[in-house]
């Protein structure tokens, strides 16, 4: 099992010092103590991730201030953006990391996003796997044709060219089809449990391999990497008590991030709805559910198993999303167990 550090939360609402701080000196703990990659997200209009509205900007500081692991978007939405200016800005933190360049792309979130696209939110999936292939040969060094605002065609080579001579890519995953898709177009998978069990990830993770094998890929299979929630320490009843509280918080905006992802979707869900009681039985349900089935939450003896689970439903990395606990010195002094459980796990 390999180990990464994710990052979603970043509560960006409100002005400060420091916002980064967590995210700089936990990728040099990463650095350090060999873990594989440190993944930063696209947010957008919304305090939960609002620290992180541009992973190419969080990718080029990481990319300087560490040497070894590999300094990843997770996920970077590409209708949003025009495909040379995604190619330049990743071509450029591959330069800046001597190499370490990857990117799981997603197609998008909530309606509002699509403010900075020039196509509607519907067509989202499609535009996604358009922009891909055309980011993927501008990577190669190809020429690719696009429109001007008058109608002129152009032939686009984007510089600087970059180190690797492919772009290591993972798609975002949570429905059975874009499993399958990913494993025909030979891209690794990024996905969570945050909607279902590990048992039905595991069914998507088998029909992503079996669709790998099904078009011939030449490459080894590919990659799946797990987002989970993660703290650590050495007694379990504390750790769970001192998330409880930063957790309960967390999953309240997460709900209110769920509302308008709701209302996207033309269903009218509001949290008004609820009671207090109401509210805080979901939460409490949200946390035991979390801390039972989906995260590495306790410690590192107590979640061995855990990583043996899901190494057999077919994951291969864990990206350890650590900042929805908003303390520095908390999840700093957590991350020793989690190379803990890293040197415990590796036979």
């Amino acid at each position: 099992m390999k180990y990464s550090l994710f990052f979603f939360d970043g509560d960006g609402a409100t002005a400060g010092e420091g916002h980064y701080r967590l995210l700089l000196d936990s990728a040099k703990f990463a650095d350090e103590n060999g873990m594989t990659a440190v993944w930063t997200p696209e947010r957008h209009f919304h305090a939960f991730g609002g620290l992180y509205p541009n992973p190419a900007l969080t990718g080029a500081a990481l990319a300087t201030t560490t040497k070894n692991i590999q300094v990843r978007a997770g996920s970077c939405v590409l209708p949003l953006h025009h495909p040379v200016r995604v190619a330049e800005d990743w071509a450029v933190i591959d330069n800046l990391s001597n190499g370490r360049a990857g990117m799981a792309v997603a197609s998008g979130w909530t309606m509002d996003e699509f403010i900075l696209s020039r196509d509607p939110h519907g067509s989202r999936r499609t535009v996604m796997w358009k922009n891909l292939d055309m980011i993927q040969r501008l990577w190669r060094g190809e020429g690719v044709t696009f429109e001007d605002a008058n109608g002129r065609e152009v032939e686009a080579k984007t510089l600087p060219g970059p180190l690797q001579p492919e772009l290591p890519v993972w798609i975002t995953c949570q429905s059975t089809e874009s499993f399958i898709e990913a494993g025909r177009t030979g891209a690794n998978v990024l996905t969570s449990l945050l909607g279902g069990t590990l048992e039905e990830a595991a069914g998507k993770i088998a029909k992503y391999r079996a669709a790998w094998d099904k078009q011939g890929h030449e490459k080894a299979a590919g990659t799946v990497s797990l987002m989970a929630h993660t703290f650590l320490g050495a007694d379990e009843d504390k750790v769970k008590q001192e998330i409880r509280e930063p957790f309960g918080a967390y999953l309240k905006t997460h709900y209110g991030l769920l509302e308008n992802l709701a209302k996207g979707m033309g269903l009218e869900v509001s949290l008004n709805d609820f009671s207090d009681d109401d509210l805080d039985a979901i939460l409490n349900f949200g946390i035991d559910g979390f801390i039972k089935q989906r995260s590495l939450i306790g410690t590192p003896s107590g979640c061995a198993s855990l990583v043996k689970e899901f190494a057999d439903a077919g994951v291969d990395e864990l990206c350890c999303l650590i900042d929805f606990v908003q303390d520095y010195d908390a999840v700093m002094g957590a991350l020793p167990f989690l190379k803990e459980l890293m040197t415990a796990t590796e036979t």
